[in-house]
């Protein structure tokens, strides 16, 4: 079945502009609502390799190629193959089969009310970094930490009504004492479970890559970060879905160096 073409696809695409896009996000819940937007299809036969459970969604927006990747369901427990590991693995087979001019690493995340942030709100990440890889020898430090800036996008900024800030990863929902250190020293406004993974794939590969993410709780607020990110989950997905649709609109027709 050959995907749905959107009716803006007849105008020429200017030469040098993004033509791939690769979108990686997490959960099914945040890429379902832009799988429809995008009127994107399931691809009938994997590019990934057997066994993997990776899933992948493909179709013509506006000029651009869109593929948007999540990992799946894990096989065993039934649950979104969340996290750095998954995130990592899915972004790298899919450079090398895909080739993106551009990668989105959509997705939720917590926010830090020291920071300004709110339930709701959008961030595009200045900065990503771990939080979680602590490794106490002088350089090997540097690297666990594995700060990076993102993909510089001034344009998109001065264009949509986004907050920046930095973007701090790690590998479980809640944040221990020695989490919680290295998220400050990160200088951290959101905290997510892929970005930094994703980041480091991207870098790995010089694909530029941007980092949008909607606050689902607050991480030193009051409730407990479950509870509050499985009640706003779909109502903060849908602002994710606004925002990320706006970024694209704003991408189609330009050139990396226009962003």
């Amino acid at each position: 079945m050959a995907p749905p073409s959107d009716s803006d696809n007849s105008a020429p695409i200017p030469a040098g502009a993004i033509s791939k896009l690769l979108i990686v996000i997490a959960m099914q819940t945040e890429a379902l609502p832009l799988v429809n937007k995008f009127h994107l299809v399931e691809a009938e036969e994997s590019i990934f390799p057997k066994g993997a459970p990776w899933i992948r969604y493909h179709g013509d927006y506006k000029g651009l190629h869109i593929d948007l990747v999540w990992p799946g369901k894990d096989p065993v427990l039934g649950v979104d193959c969340v996290g750095t590991v998954s995130a990592a693995l899915v972004t790298y087979a899919s450079i090398q089969s895909l080739k993106p001019d551009l990668i989105i690493n959509a997705g939720t995340a917590g926010g830090f009310k020291a920071k300004g942030a709110d339930i709701g709100d959008v961030y595009l990440a200045s900065d990503v970094a771990f939080h979680d890889r602590r490794i106490p020898i002088p350089v090997f430090d540097m690297y666990g930490i594995g700060t990076r800036k993102t993909f510089a996008t001034p344009n998109i900024l001065k264009e949509l009504n986004l907050k920046v800030g930095k973007l701090s990863t790690g590998d479980s929902l809640d944040m221990s004492p020695h989490d919680e250190s290295a998220i400050l020293n990160n200088d951290a406004t959101v905290k997510d479970m892929e970005g930094a993974a994703v980041a480091y794939v991207a870098d790995m590969f010089s694909t530029p890559a941007i980092f949008v993410k909607a606050v689902t709780d607050i991480v030193d607020g009051e409730k407990p970060t479950a509870e509050e990110f499985l009640q706003n989950l779909v109502a903060v997905t849908a602002a994710l879905d606004k925002a990320v649709t706006e970024v694209v609109d704003f991408i189609s027709g330009k050139c990396i160096s226009d962003l």
